[in-house]
């Protein structure tokens, strides 16, 4: 069996981390650069070549920075499931700031909260929770 682990092309990854390690918790796991792992020394040698970001629930997204003009897509969205409405609730909330809600985080009637946004880096976001309403 295979394990997903989403990775992410940046226009800054390192600011991308940091706003998603703010937005909902979890850490920055390892960053290396072109040069550290290459030993580059021209235009790329401070770029993110990879890195680690756990978040809740025991995932973890990798990132680089993108050495091509980024095209974000509208196909791909993150699912993040949590134990608890207000932990979705919080982390939707944060994920939001400077970006664009699609669909409000709400009860749904197929029984779970769910809300939908792009982040102000342009990634697409389902934030789901499937505590029922007290």
């Amino acid at each position: 069996m295979g394990t997903l682990k989403p990775y992410l092309m940046s226009e800054d990854a390192r600011a991308q981390a940091e706003f998603y390690t703010k937005a909902l918790g979890g850490e920055i796991v390892s960053i290396i650069t072109h040069e550290q792992a290459m030993g580059a020394q021209n235009d790329y040698k401070h770029k993110v070549m990879h890195l680690c970001l756990s978040v809740p629930g025991g995932s973890h997204i990798f990132m680089a920075d993108a050495i091509e003009p980024l095209q974000h897509g509208t196909g791909v969205y993150l699912s993040l499931e949590f134990q608890s409405e207000n932990e979705a609730r919080t982390a939707f909330a944060n994920l939001a700031e400077g970006g664009q809600v699609k669909y409000p985080f709400e009860f749904q009637p197929f029984g779970l909260f769910l809300g939908e946004l792009r982040d102000k880096f342009g990634v697409l976001w389902m934030i789901t929770s499937e505590q029922k309403p007290e």
